[in-house]
């Protein structure tokens, strides 16, 4: 059927998608209803819009448009939250920089970006004001609590002003929202550019995979600049929930927050959850609602969730990547699930699982591009397509085409599909380990260590050796309070897995993990072969 000429986009029936928008309607709509809360500060609707506003039109008298990168270094703090719409409502390209950066790296992301300015919090004005002066960058530091100097950038001052949000510099769904860096372990971070539209449908995506609703608390554990918070920034302002804004991830802190505001989510890496279980103020009786927990990294034990489901914690297993705008599968137990026992619910959830309702397709491939059988055994790369993936790398058009080879992006990971359709992740085609010719997936070496009581984490990586080209090397970070050997972990893993499979050695220290929880393989590669 061919369309009449009149059956065209008009203003009326055609709008860019922005998730820019989900804080508009949530102030037009609801504007009494909680938004924020932060340390003993709340804000409605209304009155967090404003705060949105204001910033936005601070940026704009200094000469910020469309196209301009605004650079933030802040923890989960209210104005953090606010640049999350207010950058790029006015057209600009925001840029939230991992706090825990060395200068050198801060100040290539504002050079590499182009920068107009950076805004940092106090706990950053250090490092912000060294990498500015590196990359000749404008710092702008923001107030504290207690009130701004004439130097500082105050939001909090309201003063009954009647600031409005608008969106109206965003004329083209496709153009750049924001820019995050990867973490650089391979080289120089890369600049992954977001979209209004995969922004936007990425959160929507989230809403319904993760249930939020308008008593939805959602508790920021996560850091704001990882992933734009995995889109979690504007997902829970379209279900119109509250953001309790945590700014820095203490387990007694979390409890607190859980308890005192009813929270009913959050997101982390495993490494926190293992923080909240061995917390030496731990209550001893389960919490008073049960809280659903999005969870990404390392496949959850038997003894994670048998702990964590006595202290009423539920876990969805998801998976993502920088470029995908954090989560595009995601693992929830079937109910016919919910009472068994908790080794069947681990090996259940071990699984990356299937794509939410907004990720469109996920594919595992073999070296042919063929899509390998749905046995739960032949291993394949992961490929994804759809309309919530990067843009491209920013000024790095080589990388960009490689990564979207043969119409596809490809993940680097390593996964089977199971019967029932959703993927479980073997490994990084960085990571597998081949000794004598023989594959060696890290991660399932990593499940069975961490069965054992004494471990809380453990990474496996390849060392070299000179028969068998590469064998599995443990690091393996105890229990605070535990202790065990070399043979008493090698004797647990035989137990578990093939001869070949079984490290050869184990080092027992505390892992190096990414300011989002993440173990770093590339530190523990460099010390496997030393």
């Amino acid at each position: 059927m061919l369309l009449d000429e009149h059956l065209s986009r008009r203003p009326a029936n055609f709008q860019p998608l922005t998730p820019v928008s989900f804080l508009i309607r949530a102030a037009e709509v609801f504007p009494q209803r909680p938004a924020v809360i932060w340390r003993d500060r709340r804000w409605n609707y209304g009155e967090f819009s404003r705060l949105a506003a204001r910033l936005a039109a601070w940026l704009q008298s200094q000469g910020v448009g469309a196209g301009d990168v605004v650079s933030l270094m802040c923890a989960n703090r209210p104005e953090m939250l606010a640049a999350h719409f207010a950058v790029p409502a006015i057209g600009a390209v925001l840029n939230s920089i991992n706090t825990r950066l060395d200068p050198q790296t801060v100040a290539y992301i504002l050079e590499h970006s182009g920068s107009r300015m950076v805004i940092a919090d106090p706990t950053c004005a250090e490092m912000a004001r060294e990498a500015g002066y590196r990359s000749r960058t404008t710092v702008v530091l923001l107030a504290d609590e207690a009130g701004a100097s004439a130097d500082n950038l105050d939001l909090f001052a309201d003063g009954g002003g009647t600031e409005v949000l608008e969106a109206t510099a965003v004329a083209d769904e496709w153009q750049p929202l924001c820019i995050n860096y990867t973490s650089g372990t391979t080289g120089l971070p890369k600049g992954v550019v977001y979209h209004h539209r995969g922004a936007y449908l990425n959160a929507l995506g989230n809403v319904m995979a993760l249930g939020f609703v308008q008593k939805t608390v959602y508790l920021w554990t996560l850091p704001m600049f990882h992933c734009n918070g995995w889109c979690h920034t504007w997902a829970v302002t379209a279900a119109g929930g509250v953001h309790v804004c945590l700014e820095k991830v203490d387990p007694a802190l979390i409890f607190s927050a859980i308890e005192q505001h009813g929270v009913t989510h959050f997101a982390c890496a495993p490494v926190v959850l293992y923080m909240l279980l061995n917390h030496s103020g731990r209550r001893a009786r389960p919490l008073d609602e049960r809280v659903l927990v999005g969870t990404g990294g390392a496949a959850p034990t038997n003894a994670l969730i048998a702990q964590l489901d006595a202290l009423g914690i539920d876990i969805i297993h998801l998976y993502g990547l920088t470029e995908s705008y954090g989560p595009v599968t995601l693992c929830t137990l079937p109910d016919t699930m919910l009472h068994t026992n908790a080794g069947a619910k681990a090996a259940y959830l071990a699984r990356q699982g299937v794509s939410h309702v907004t990720a469109n397709r996920v594919r595992v491939v073999d070296d042919k591009f063929t899509d390998v059988a749905a046995d739960g055994a032949l291993m394949g790369e992961v490929l994804l397509r759809g309309n919530t993936l990067m843009a491209g790398y920013y000024k790095d058009e080589p990388t960009t085409e490689a990564a979207f080879k043969n119409g596809w992006f490809h993940t680097g990971d390593l996964a089977v599909r199971h019967p029932d359709g959703s993927i479980e992740l073997k490994d990084r085609a960085k990571d597998i380990i081949i000794s004598g010719g023989e594959n060696i997936s890290s991660l399932e070496i990593e499940s069975a260590l961490h069965q054992h009581p004494t471990v809380l984490l453990a990474a496996v990586v390849a060392a070299p050796d000179p028969k068998w080209g590469e064998v599995p090397c443990a690091f393996v970070e105890l229990k605070p309070g535990h202790a065990v050997d070399a043979e008493e972990l090698r004797a647990f893993c035989r137990e578990r897995l093939a001869g070949f499979k079984v490290p050869r050695r184990f080092v027992f220290r505390d892992l190096p993990k990414t300011s989002t929880g993440k173990i770093q393989k590339f530190v523990l590669r460099k010390d496997a072969t030393s």
